[in-house]
């Protein structure tokens, strides 16, 4: 589903069109990847978002290729015959050398050609295969690595159909291969050692031997240029997935990654430096109502508030007015997502609201899949008996109009002591009786099955963040992806962002960040690293991220307990703000949208195929570098107004009076305004006659550099 956002006034255009001037006809774009009509984690997002603007450049000749799954295929993809006359022939001469491969459309936005290769079909190949990947390339795969033998068996019909594919074509093809991760690097390598006509660029969206070695808590940032890779990939006995990866990005005509940070993890690790950043984007949806969004907020926030009722009923001691939702969210890395280091800042947050006598409470919550068995009971009767309550107040109020309705029917005022009978009180108390409660508010939504070992239980119990009354943070563990039909919490992960007030990510390991990435599409502010791929993206966009809600946590120069430090001065900064100012920084951060949209984001994958098309096919392409050092990229700028911040904020209530809101101190509209004449305007992206995106590193690595030289 797209990400939505309001088309309004605080918008900020300016995003120049990049009119790019190859010669697409005579070229076929095959993107490879293991995640196609596929799910398994990330890379499926970024090839389903990024589908249709990649479909409206190339049109009948961008085919996605990936692994037949008949369960995923059922519901996803409408097989048909292929509508190119070479590409039928060449599937048509796999499936009659003992191969099964379909083609079909993938029922997602763009609606792109599939192509979905059953890989089990020709396991029997598997042992041929092995032993020319050893003849070729020294590599070797045990036999008990299924997930190895599956990209073995996938990068050598990948091959196949590239090469059969191109003795089909009737003129000389230009064929343009991408292949995403690891698992699909083998084609890539398959097709340079046997010299076929394509031209071949290799993304790594995360390294494989860069998140072990993070799972094993090292200081990897600061020890990067030490690692012996081939002893560390060997010791976590990955050393042939590693040699595969590496192989394909050593191997490719044009080797990109995600982002600057992992760029350097890659030109350490896989001892090659990236061509080309390539920040993965979202299809940004818009409205046409202006601060639609704002309105999602407030509907969504509801809809959070009604569950908040039912968990603590019995213990409902706070304002849910001034209550502020946090949250984390991902794969149940408890390290590399920051979940440790959250809690820690959480703990004293919650002292810092304390000892300040602060009427704000925050709710966290933690939606992290874990293993469990069924929902809480406690946590199910919590919904119950809220649901009851909101019955009985309905049932009341009926009885009550009715007899009012009556009393006004015959000329008459009701008299008050009349209105609610002894029925109606029994009723209300029995009601109220319901609500009472002897144990605390549960933490986790769902019984663990392994509660004992739990990281986020095991740190709970340790902090002593009990849900207690005198507690000002408020802590909700679901081990479990949101949904719609959860009879628990219904609202969808979309939903459930717009309806929170900060989202929290204080990753260690992040690659990219599509979970920030989402907050702020959605006009939410959040916490990043600049450890992280966005993180590093936005201090390299905005002059002053925090001043439109992107807050950047230091921790590549800071240890664990100052970098908790400055999250939690984070977080108690943002729970000083008041509700106006907190408006203001989500009108901020939702102009921030452009930033992140495919529309802007896909010039970047445009330049590494044009750069691999000339690479591959000089005498028909042309590309030209840029000199890096003469580059300026687009960058917002601080905004207009005074930030939105605890020192500066006027209100520390979170309604305002009518002079208030008469206030003409901050104008929304003449702010975005003056960022749009302020911002600069992005790089021409190379084509026949221009220049190509330059890819450069993070400054402090640079410093690091001339440290280590010094």
């Amino acid at each position: 589903m797209p990400l939505a956002r309001s088309l309004s006034i605080t918008s900020l255009s300016g995003l120049e069109e990049w009119d790019e001037e190859f010669d697409l006809e005579d070229a076929v774009l095959f993107e490879i990847a293991w995640e196609v009509a596929n799910k398994v984690g990330g890379i499926y997002t970024v090839i389903q978002t990024k589908a249709r603007l990649t479909a409206e450049e190339w049109g009948e000749n961008y085919f996605l290729v990936g692994p037949y799954v008949e369960s995923n295929v059922r519901t996803q993809v409408e097989l048909i015959e292929p509508t190119n006359p070479a590409l039928k022939r060449a599937i048509d001469k796999m499936n009659s050398s003992g191969c099964k491969v379909y083609f079909g459309r993938w029922l997602i936005e763009g609606s792109p050609y599939v192509v979905l290769i059953d890989v089990a079909f020709t396991a029997w190949n598997l042992d041929k295969w092995k032993k020319e990947l050893w003849d070729n390339f020294s590599i070797g795969v045990p036999w008990f690595d299924r997930e190895a033998n599956d990209a073995v068996l996938f990068g050598f019909l990948t091959a196949w159909l590239l090469g059969e594919y191109a003795a089909q074509c009737e003129e000389p093809p230009h064929i343009l291969a991408h292949f995403h991760e690891w698992l699909a690097g083998l084609g890539l390598a398959l097709c340079r050692q046997r010299q076929l006509p394509v031209a071949t660029i290799f993304t790594t969206h995360a390294t494989l031997l860069g998140r072990y070695l993070c799972a094993g808590s090292v200081d990897f940032y600061n020890n990067l240029a030490d690692f012996n890779v081939d002893k560390e990939a060997g010791d976590r006995q990955i050393y042939h997935r590693y040699c595969l990866e590496r192989t394909a990005a050593r191997c490719a005509h044009v080797f990109t990654t995600v982002s600057q940070i992992t760029a350097v993890e890659a030109e350490h690790l896989l001892k090659r430096k990236p061509d080309i950043i390539t920040p993965n984007g979202l299809n940004v949806k818009k409205f046409s109502a202006m601060h639609e969004f704002q309105n999602l907020h407030a509907q969504s926030k509801n809809r959070i508030q009604e569950f908040i009722r039912g968990h603590f009923y019995g213990h409902l001691d706070f304002n849910l007015d001034k209550c502020l939702f946090l949250f984390i969210a991902g794969r149940y890395e408890f390290s590399n997502k920051g979940a440790d280091i959250f809690l820690e800042a959480l703990a004293r947050l919650n002292y810092l609201l304390r000892v300040n006598h602060s009427d704000v409470t925050v709710v966290a919550f933690f939606i992290m899949p874990a293993r469990t068995n069924n929902f809480n009971v406690e946590t199910l009767k919590g919904q119950a008996v809220r649901k009851q309550l909101w019955d009985t107040a309905q049932t009341v109020k009926e009885r009550f109009g009715k007899k009012l309705y009556e009393s006004l029917l015959v000329g008459q005022l009701p008299d008050v002591s009349k209105m609610l009978s002894k029925d109606d009180f029994t009723m209300m108390k029995r009601a109220i009786f319901a609500t009472q409660r002897q144990c605390q508010p549960p933490i986790c939504t769902h019984n663990m099955l392994e509660d004992s070992n739990d990281p986020i239980l095991t740190c709970i119990r340790r902090i002593g963040l009990f849900n207690s009354s005198a507690d000002r943070v408020k802590v909700i563990f679901h081990p479990e992806f949101l949904s719609s039909t959860s009879p628990l919490l219904p609202m969808d992960y979309e939903e459930f962002v717009r309806g929170c007030h900060l989202g929290v990510f204080p990753s260690y390991y992040e690659p990219w960040g599509y979970t920030p990435a989402e907050c702020t599409v959605m006009g939410i502010p959040s916490i990043s690293t600049n450890l992280s791929g966005f993180g590093c993206f936005m201090e390299e966009h905005i002059a002053d991220p925090s001043a439109y809600g992107i807050y950047i946590l230091d921790r590549r120069y800071r240890g664990v307990d100052e970098s908790c430090n400055q999250l939690t001065s984070y977080l108690f900064q943002f729970c000083q703000q008041s509700r106006r100012a907190r408006i203001i920084q989500r009108n901020r951060t939702e102009r921030l949208s452009d930033l992140l949209d495919w529309r802007y984001l896909g010039r970047y994958y445009i330049s590494a195929r044009h750069m691999a098309l000339a690479k591959a096919f000089p005498d028909t392409y042309f590309y030209q570098p840029h000199d890096s050092d003469t580059a300026q990229g687009f960058r917002y700028p601080r905004p207009a107004s005074v930030p939105p911040s605890p020192s500066l904020s006027r209100h520390s209530s979170p309604r305002q009076s009518e002079a208030e809101e008469d206030d003409d101190r901050y104008d929304e509209d003449a702010e975005a305004e003056k960022d749009r004449l302020n911002i600069r305007q992005p790089l021409t992206l190379p084509s026949k006659k221009g220049p190509a995106l330059p890819y450069t590193l993070p400054g402090w690595y640079h410093q690091d550099k001339e440290t280590r030289a010094n």
